[in-house]
């Protein structure tokens, strides 16, 4: 008995010895902070973060291999905690949602019949897919089966839908999809993306020039998500409102119901969710990105340079905006009249941009009051161009000096001028008035006129109404307020009393010839038909380019800008926006010459994308496969089968006798009965599918 106790005694010693040697021996260290952040992160052991479970989780962090920031599905008070533990300052970072970027689903035709395993993997691997679309969604729901947080549902349309409230950004379903539908991105890249070749797009997005997603936000328009819609809106375009007043909608000559009839009214929808906002008593949220640290210097408040500030700001940056003019707005506030656009629904919309953190400089002009030297001084590291174009062409005919003679812009801004400010002089007002040009600006300065009292008013011409570059709604709202119009007309010269007042326009007759450059049939003289006008005011409206008088001086870099020989500002690339001057950036008219208000949008928010590159030390480069002012092969039909016959809605306007009296807004905005209406007839289309009608019947 004491032998066996005393073998067990000594076995003991020789264990306890051995442990103890192989304790210095194999000794393994493992740093308690580790345990410290598994315990304050969320413990759901999911795998979002790519880790297996929060205990491998927990050792990256400690080890340096992620941020403090690893658990996805936790919050910023989470990540505190966690870099609390590790000494570290924890920036906030802009959050990473899931967004599905197709909307065809099971409207998409089949090409073969599939029975093989139930998955988008599976199927993508047989010629694609089975359905006709090629870049389209699948159907099959594999990016479901990956989410472990029930963000993601197959809709009714065999589509996936993404609960934004349940994603966490973890990335499982962008991995599961076969097709790139799905795409995880933070704000700044979904602000910052364009249109590409391989997108899934209705027609209608592909023509907008500021690639606004319209098909989604007429159908949340037609489910009542009225602040979904405008948010959709919002996301490509800042200034919805002014958009939905001017807009010319290019969009709509690409509708697809347009093609058999009349195209869904895609502007009266977009200006209705704008008016919704406005009127109902609240600005629905703008979120911002943190803040970077960089300076920006934006020249120019009109369109363009309004949206590239409100892009710019929204993704963290500081936003100063120089302008020469006393408020912001540019040609929208001092060349758009008070009846198209009045002065307070642009002051809203203005001040929801600004509102943002955005700076403003007015009454300070580039090359008077300060240059890019003085910009590049005060420490901005880049500069957007938005100067428009303020400089009205001259016809260069005899007489154009006399007294009543006037340019177009000047015109229009100098009453909007005095129309905005007190102690101006009035400005004269005819009472035989003729406006030369046939473009927006033309028909602006006739309304305008006939609403100031003049007695006679008239359009001079040298094509004919049908190669009128106007709008045709302000075309025919002008013809129903009494304007004249002389088809065929090209002035040749003013003619004046001794008192050098004008008195009469002379003008030759025309008739059109062959085709010139922009396809148009160009006007030839008929000799000896020239025509005198009585006239005692004439407003010369051909057109305007910009000013770039700030070049001349000597010895400064900006003196190094290319410009074109129609005074724009030149750039590297027409996609990207940026200047020989590499911190330098352009955009709206001051690059495209006169164009279009959305043009200058979609202009504003590209060259902010550049910037942004240029801001982070990347290459500035135009985004891969990008789209840019053309259509996908294949995706503009000849005819459109299946559709019901509906009609357009009608935009309410005043009445005629009415308006022409007084500057209130002329064009209405259509009821909230009637945009359920029209938003109906929109197909919903994505690349190739739409919706018939015949299967909504059914």
């Amino acid at each position: 008995m004491v032998e066996a106790i005393l073998l067990m005694l000594g076995m003991g010693v020789v264990c306890g010895s051995i442990l103890s040697i192989a304790s210095k021996v194999f000794y393994v260290y493992e740093d308690p902070r580790i345990a410290e952040v598994e315990g304050v992160l969320a413990g759901a052991n999911c795998g979002a973060c790519g880790y297996a479970g929060c205990s491998a989780a927990a050792e990256a962090v400690v080890s340096g291999e992620d941020t403090a920031g690893v658990c996805v599905i936790s919050g910023t008070e989470v990540a505190e905690l966690v870099g609390g533990i590790m000494g570290l300052e924890v920036g906030v970072a802009e959050p990473l949602l899931s967004v599905n970027y197709c909307d065809g689903g099971s409207r998409a035709d089949d090409k073969y019949y599939y029975s093989g395993i139930h998955t988008c993997a599976a199927t993508e691997s047989m010629y694609g897919g089975k359905r006709v679309c090629s870049v389209g969604c699948l159907g099959l729901g594999d990016c479901v089966k990956s989410c472990a947080f029930g963000a993601i549902e197959m809709g009714k349309n065999g589509y996936p839908e993404v609960k934004e409230g349940k994603c966490v950004g973890c990335g499982a379903c962008e991995t599961a999809c076969p097709k790139d539908i799905l795409k995880v991105r933070t704000m700044t890249e979904r602000l910052l993306s364009f249109n590409k070749e391989t997108d899934a797009l209705a027609p209608c997005q592909q023509t907008c020039p500021a690639e606004i997603d319209i098909s989604r936000y007429i159908d949340q328009i037609r489910t009542g998500d009225y602040e979904g819609a405008v948010n959709t809106i919002r996301e490509r375009n800042p200034l919805l409102l002014s958009c939905g007043r001017v807009c010319p909608h290019p969009c709509e000559d690409m509708c697809r119901r347009g093609v058999e009839e009349d195209a869904v009214s895609i502007n009266q929808l977009k200006r209705f969710a704008a008016d919704y906002e406005m009127n109902s008593g609240k600005r629905f949220p703008i979120s911002c990105a943190p803040d970077t640290g960089k300076k920006v210097a934006v020249v120019g408040g009109g369109p363009a340079g309004l949206s590239c500030a409100f892009f710019l700001r929204r993704i963290g940056h500081d936003v100063t905006i120089f302008d020469m003019m006393p408020k912001l707005g540019g040609m929208i506030r001092y060349g758009i009249p008070e009846y198209r656009l009045p002065k307070e629904v642009l002051e809203w919309e203005i001040e929801g941009i600004t509102d943002l953190g955005i700076k403003v400089k007015s009454n300070v002009k580039l090359g008077h009051d300060f240059d890019i030297s003085s910009l590049v001084a005060a420490e901005f590291d880049a500069v957007f161009l938005g100067i428009g174009a303020w400089k009205d062409y001259n016809l260069n005919i005899p007489g154009e000096d006399f007294k009543g003679c006037f340019t177009g812009i000047d015109f229009l801004t100098n009453f909007a001028t005095y129309q905005q400010e007190e102690g101006l002089d009035p400005v004269f007002i005819g009472k035989k008035c003729v406006v030369i040009g046939g473009g927006n600006t033309a028909i602006d300065c006739v309304r305008t006129l006939v609403r100031l009292g003049a007695e006679e008013v008239s359009i001079v011409y040298r094509r004919t109404r049908n190669e009128m570059p106007a709008n045709m709604v302000e075309i025919e709202a002008a013809e129903h307020e009494g304007i004249n119009f002389y088809f065929l007309a090209a002035p040749t010269k003013v003619i004046g009393d001794d008192n050098g007042k004008a008195t009469h326009l002379e003008y030759l007759k025309m008739e059109l010839g062959e085709p010139d450059a922009s396809g148009r049939r160009r006007p030839v003289a008929i000799d000896g038909s020239e025509t005198l006008l009585e006239i005692d005011m004439i407003v010369t409206a051909i057109g305007q380019g910009p000013d770039i008088g700030f070049k001349t001086a000597e010895g400064k870099r900006i003196g190094e800008l290319e410009t074109t020989r129609w005074d724009t500002i030149d750039s590297v690339n027409p996609e990207t926006l940026q200047t020989n001057i590499p911190y330098i950036f352009t955009g709206g008219d001051s690059a495209t010459g006169a164009s279009l208000v959305v043009e200058a949008i979609g202009g504003g928010r590209r060259a902010a994308r550049s910037i942004n590159q240029f801001l982070n030390g990347e290459k500035v480069i135009n985004e891969e496969n990008s789209l840019f002012k053309r259509n996908i092969p294949g995706t503009i039909f000849p005819s459109v089968d299946g559709l019901v016959g509906t009609t357009r809605a009608t935009m309410p306007e005043l009445d005629v006798d009415y308006r022409i009296k007084c500057f209130d807004e002329a064009d209405l905005v259509i009821t909230e009965e009637t945009a359920k209406k029209e938003s109906s007839r929109c197909l919903t289309c994505c690349r190739i599918c739409y919706n018939k009608d015949k299967e909504k019947a059914a």
